[in-house]
């Protein structure tokens, strides 16, 4: 069970990694994702649907961008 955690911890970390780096980056696509946070391509492309399915991201042909509601979330995270 531990181990269950400690795997959805490291995914909820990714996300959370990846939209960082479209708030710092955008536009920035999935290759650029990869070599610098160093998850697989999948894996980015995984955090990015979920992060698209939840409104936080848009996709480009340039690469992710934030939306509007990415902002007031990143404050309820801080908070």
């Amino acid at each position: 069970m531990i181990d269950k955690i400690a795997q959805e911890v490291d995914m909820l970390d990714r996300h959370l990694g990846v939209l960082q780096m479209v708030v710092d980056n955008e536009p920035i696509g999935i290759v650029k994702m990869s070599n610098e946070l160093g998850y697989d391509h999948h894996e980015i492309r995984y955090s990015l649907r979920l992060l698209e399915e939840e409104s936080l991201i848009d996709p480009t042909q340039q690469g992710a961008t934030t939306t509007d509601e990415t902002a007031s979330f990143i404050e309820t995270i801080d908070e």
